[in-house]
């Protein structure tokens, strides 16, 4: 495992712009790869062990081999459970190619997986209305497997009603498409299926999370399903080429196309998503965007006849293969053709670029993609999510990979202000997100005397101390285990499953709420406190209101403690690599491919800030400000008028204690008195003990004037 880096200085032949950016290294043992005797990798190894259950959740990021475990799992569940049919369901066409034939016993496996072509609906011409049909008659037939897309299969739900799919395995592909809420047809249609208790379902995705912070399934529902967990970590480190990950954004002042060739760097395998004609990005002229683009990269050559790939000589003398998703003429059809033959899939000078808008996101199976760069703010988290895993494949010769997210810089004269620091705000958020959903797990427990080392974890150079706090890592299990004082330990199973399983979850939820993260950068008079447990305090409650008060603060606490170690770790990796960097390579802050100094540089930082503190207890945790990090980072991104106006917007929206907020605090003056036997009091020289005094005085008057109900 490797550490983070930011503001990592890209050097090639053109002049660059330094972007701000997260760096994660992984150690490449090649384990992602390994199949065993069944022909199954480790993820597709583990889901199969969870064959048997009614209801499975399959989380794993891209390219970690979802779609071959569903097969191995349907392929059981129609042979050896007793179950009629097969139905797959994928959000976009494009997907449904990843279902298409696969000789499994050539590896090992007791079948292969086949599909009729007539029954893959996602390569057959038509509308989702006129597919609908297609899938009745499937259901009556003997046939056992079908592919549709999300759409069709809300139709045909509609039209043959719940029954239809009695004794039939449903499997959702890109579950975070699905939602909870009453307006996604798909999400209850769900429901209405796990309800009536005949079908079984299987559900993958690689970000259990949605953009709009929306819960994917009610609470009551999620419980049903067993879940099987395979992390960012375990599939990056276990790749045998890919062993570096940057992640960053740039600011930009006029158009994008001025600036873009400044992050885009020509030699490298690259998908450009150019910007929503409806941004504030978009020029409204996509067609003249892309041909700006492949002008800036050189001089326009003509179409490769058979591909429709623009071919465009650089002043370099390489001609580059282009492949223009953008122009939705007739060409685009022959284009996406082109770029989905099976028989190229392993060439890497098939193509050199991708120019899209709302294609080549999820499912887009590319290898060789080693930067997506992406303009303007995407629909949604998810959708980040979504395209930074297209830059993660493993493929022979790709050591390192990157996303790039360029964004306007917010005018202060300008009518869109409030929606470009919006933009601003967002991708601070994906950035915070991805750094959680990159590291190795958090596993914490609280200091006792009975507390022994864990088999298989190193403690560093010194070993385990009983008498201190400490910190141990698992290379091979991708986990930390932390010891931190006075620690709330979760109780019900579900809130100890939530602490092992769900933190990135909460972390999606915390870094896309708005006031917080405004506070978290812009509030120089912040008590970290309000935003730690007020805040984050109130999300817990609202995500899973079952749990009782005590494996709520149990949650909040692993979920903060996660979200700062990473955050302190990440800095003083940085301060480490820093100068052993320059030491090894003349002080450049790279080093070459042979030198190591960011290796275990994560591992070292979060152990060195646990040694850096006196004690390392909760109370300690909760009065970092989370967010401290990134403002380094979008203060280096950012000029410093663009900033101040940024700042100047957010303090104009402050407003004074809500009563929901002095409810908040209140509380916590009350967990206060049960831990110290006497009340906060507003004249103590803790901001924090202030903050919750008027808060409980704010919330006795509130209560007096009627405020709550």
């Amino acid at each position: 495992m490797g550490g983070f880096l930011m503001g990592v200085p890209e050097s090639t032949v053109r002049p660059k712009l330094t972007v701000p950016s997260v760096s994660v290294s992984y150690a490449r043992n090649g384990s992602s790869n390994k199949a065993n005797a069944l022909g199954m990798r480790p993820m597709q190894e583990r889901a199969y062990e969870k064959r048997g259950e009614q209801y499975l959740l399959i989380k794993s990021p891209p390219a970690s081999g979802k779609s071959r475990a569903l097969m191995f799992i349907a392929l059981d569940k129609l042979a050896n459970q007793g179950l009629k049919q097969v139905i797959i369901v994928v959000p976009e066409k494009s997907i449904g190619a990843s279902f298409h034939d696969e000789p499994l016993s050539k590896f090992g496996f007791w079948a292969d997986w086949h599909v009729e072509p007539k029954w893959n609906l996602c390569d057959s011409p038509g509308t989702d209305g006129g597919k609908v049909n297609a899938v009745g008659t499937f259901l009556e037939s003997s046939d056992q497997t079908l592919v549709c897309t999300h759409a069709t299969f809300r139709f045909a739900v509609e039209k043959f009603g719940i029954t239809a799919f009695d004794q039939r395995l449903v499997a959702i592909d890109e579950f975070h498409h699905v939602s909870a809420n009453p307006n996604n047809k798909l999400g209850q249609q769900l429901a209405q299926l796990i309800e009536h208790g005949s079908a079984h379902i299987v559900a993958m995705t690689g970000s259990y999370f949605r953009g709009d912070a929306a819960a994917v399934l009610s609470e009551e529902d999620e419980r049903k399903f067993e879940r099987v967990t395979y992390t960012y970590y375990e599939q990056l480190n276990g790749y045998k080429y890919l062993k570096q990950l940057d992640i960053g954004y740039f600011f930009y002042a006029n158009s994008y196309a001025d600036d873009i060739l400044k992050v885009l760097d020509p030699a490298q395998k690259t998908i450009i998503h150019i910007p929503s004609v409806n941004s504030r990005e978009s020029t409204k002229q996509k067609v003249k965007e892309v041909e700006h683009i492949i002008e800036a990269l050189g001089e326009w050559q003509g179409r490769d006849e058979k591909t429709g790939f623009h071919l465009v000589k650089t002043p370099e003398g390489r001609v580059l293969r282009i492949a223009d998703l953008v122009d939705d003429n007739s060409d685009r059809d022959r284009v996406s053709a082109a770029l989905r033959d099976p028989t190229q899939k392993h060439n890497r000078d098939y193509v050199d670029i991708i120019i899209a808008l709302g294609m080549a996101k999820e499912g887009f199976d590319w290898i060789w993609c080693e930067h997506a760069l992406t303009v303007g703010y995407r629909a949604s988290l998810t959708e980040v999510v979504q395209i930074i895993g297209r830059a993660t494949r493993d493929a022979p010769g790709k050591t390192r990979a990157r996303f790039s997210n360029l964004i306007a810089e917010p005018d202060a004269t300008s009518e869109v202000v409030n929606e470009a620091v919006n933009d601003t705000l967002k991708a601070i958020a994906a950035s915070l997100l991805m750094e959680q959903v990159l590291t190795p797990r958090f596993e914490f427990r609280p200091k006792s005397p009975q507390n022994n080392e864990e088999p298989g974890f190193d403690y560093g150079p010194e070993g385990y101390d009983p008498e201190k706090t400490n910190v141990g890592f698992s290379e091979e299990q991708g986990v930390y285990h932390i010891e931190v004082k006075g620690l709330t330990t979760p109780k019900s199973e579900e809130a100890i499953r939530i602490c092992r399983e769900d933190l990135n979850e909460i972390t999606a939820t915390f870094v896309q709420d708005k006031p917080t993260i405004e506070q978290g950068l812009f509030n120089e008079e912040l008590i970290p406190e309000e935003i730690t447990q007020v805040r984050l305090g109130k999300i817990i409650k609202e995500k899973y209101p079952n749990l009782d008060a005590e494996d709520q603060e149990a949650v909040r606490q692993h979920a903060i403690a996660a979200l700062n170690f990473t955050q302190q770790g990440k800095q003083y990796a940085l301060e480490g690599v820093s100068q052993e960097e320059a030491g090894t390579s003349g002080g450049t802050g790279l080093a070459s491919d042979d030198q190591h100094p960011r290796n275990n540089a994560l591992i070292n930082g979060v152990r060195q800030f646990a040694l850096s503190v006196r004690e390392l207890d909760i109370d300690l945790i909760d009065r970092i400000n989370p967010f401290g990090e990134a403002y380094a980072i979008l203060a280096s991104a950012m000029t410093e008028e663009s900033l101040k106006q940024v700042a100047a917007v957010i303090a104009a929206k402050r407003t004074t204690l809500t009563p929901e907020e002095a409810k908040e605090l209140a509380l916590r003056a009350v967990r206060f008195k049960k831990e110290r036997n006497r009340l906060p009091s507003v004249t103590s020289t803790d901001p924090w003990e202030q903050r919750m005094a008027e808060g409980a005085a704010a919330f006795v008057r509130f209560k007096d004037e009627g405020r709550y109900e």
